[in-house]
């Protein structure tokens, strides 16, 4: 058979592509135009092209978040946005905690910046998180357990373990007040058992018995285990001490500590959940999960996220065990309050926080949902609506896309969080401590930006052993 093909270039690969037509490589004998360079018709590349390889240049570092970090100008700068959100306080809040908070903190963050600036770079940052994580944690935090000073919702949480113990019941009967209302589940009782085991009458007892500072242990042994589960091998080290100061001393999370604190533990197991679930810890992440939704309410988003991402890596029967050791045994710790309180369960817990109830909760920021609720019974449904409407979208979106690593269910949790907390009719800007640590936490965690998991190179086969010439 005659061969019609023109001699020296290759087959179209199909017959409407339209590619061009390219030199079939050929071997040669001359030597190469340039040293270093391989000889004509040879690639360069050690293997063929990959099925999904980027065949573009690799794009610049330059916006590298790990790179940005490391700069100094970026810690500087971080450092007066933190200064200056601090600063803010004493002269905008009404809350004298608060107001304490932000003139101890405030030169904290300056002093951190100017160790930033001046210092030298191999122990510059170490040094400035130090500086920042004493000033605007450990000295008010300090100071006001050792005063007894508090937000409203610590002794909340420390009279619901009294009444816990004494009663059996976590909630005020007939509350009158807006400190009567109790708007966490019964598992938050938890952190209030230290004080009502050590009491208050010496300096050690005031502070070591101080909710907070369970708070404050929770979430950071939370972050520890997230980081040492999602780790990549070799590339992190065992103990995040940077990371974990610096998120710590930020002002989002370093002002809620040092006067409430109540979401903290929140976030730290929505975060372990996630994390739990990526690795296939399903008893692990069920009781976590148990252990979130009996906290509040608003965690049981977490829930299905974490189901959904155990189901789509390894199938139905983790996601189904975890599923039911979350619902299990999250349903026992709740039940009793169910059936011997439910109306102030269901008032205290649900619609004291919705805004719906005859006493109006005090959380209160220029939220859109807020904005809406302040024009009266029609905003207050308005906002309600919106921010039903917006979750189901989330749900749709959960459902149509699961999450294939615990990055991308963070990214979905926090996203759902977000939305409900800014429509929400009563809201605070420190709830969105939670959407926040959920999108960099898990991230720093891994090592990674995107939220895709990684592909493990597939190895490539031994060469064949040589043939030895017979004898």
């Amino acid at each position: 058979m005659v061969s019609t093909r023109t001699p020296g270039f290759s087959r179209p690969r199909g017959r409407f592509t339209g590619r061009a037509r390219t030199p079939a490589q050929t071997v040669s004998a001359e030597r190469p135009s340039r040293p270093g360079r391989p000889p004509r018709g040879f690639s360069a590349r050690p293997f063929p092209r990959q099925r999904g390889e980027s065949t573009f240049p690799p794009t610049s570092d330059r916006w590298n978040p790990a790179r940005l970090a490391s700069l100094r100008s970026v810690q500087l700068l971080g450092c007066l946005i933190a200064a200056g959100w601090a600063a803010a306080f004493p002269l905008v809040s009404d809350l004298p905690n608060q107001r304490l908070w932000g003139l101890v903190a405030a030169p904290a963050y300056l002093l951190a910046g100017l160790f930033c600036l001046t210092l030298p770079r191999s122990y510059a940052p170490r040094t400035a998180a130090a500086v920042a994580l004493a000033g605007a944690v450990f000295a008010p935090l300090g100071l006001l357990a050792l005063t007894g000073r508090h937000q409203s919702e610590v002794m909340v949480v420390e009279r619901s373990a009294h009444l816990l113990l004494t009663t059996g019941d976590a909630y005020l009967p007939h509350p009158v007040i807006v400190t009567d209302y109790n708007p966490y589940l019964p598992a938050m009782a938890l952190f209030g058992l230290p004080r009502q085991l050590l009491g208050n009458s010496t300096a050690f007892a005031r502070v070591v018995g101080d909710a907070r500072i369970w708070f404050a242990l929770t979430f950071v042994v939370c972050l520890l285990a997230v980081w040492r589960l999602l780790r990549p091998s070799g590339g992190a080290p065992r103990v995040p001490l940077l990371p974990l100061a610096v998120l710590t001393a930020s002002p989002l999370i370093a002002l809620a500590l040092a006067v409430g604190g109540v979401d903290l533990p929140l976030i730290g197991v929505c975060c372990l959940a996630m994390a739990l679930a990526e690795r296939n810890r399903t008893v692990g992440a069920g009781l976590v999960l148990a252990l979130a939704c009996s906290l509040k309410w608003t965690a049981w988003p977490a829930l299905p996220v974490a189901v959904l991402l155990l189901w789509r890596l390894y199938g139905r029967r983790p996601a189904a065990r975890t599923a039911l050791i979350g619902v299990g045994v999250s349903a026992a710790v709740i039940l009793p309050s169910v059936l011997t309180q439910p109306d102030q369960l269901r008032d205290q817990v649900v619609r004291f926080p919705l805004g719906m109830t005859a006493i109006r909760t005090p959380a209160g920021s220029p939220l859109p949902g807020k904005v809406l609720a302040g024009f009266g019974p029609t905003g207050h449904s308005i906002s309600l609506a919106l921010m039903t409407v917006a979750l189901v979208g989330v749900a749709i979106w959960l459902l149509a896309r699961p999450p294939v690593s615990a990055i991308a269910a963070a990214d979905l949790l926090a996203a759902g969080l977000a939305i409900a907390f800014a429509l929400a009719p009563a809201g605070r800007f420190g709830y969105l401590a939670l959407p926040v640590v959920l999108v960099i936490w898990p991230r720093l965690a891994a090592r990674r930006w995107s939220s895709r998991r990684p592909v493990r190179p597939r190895p490539l086969p031994d060469p064949p052993e040589p043939v030895l010439p017979r004898r």
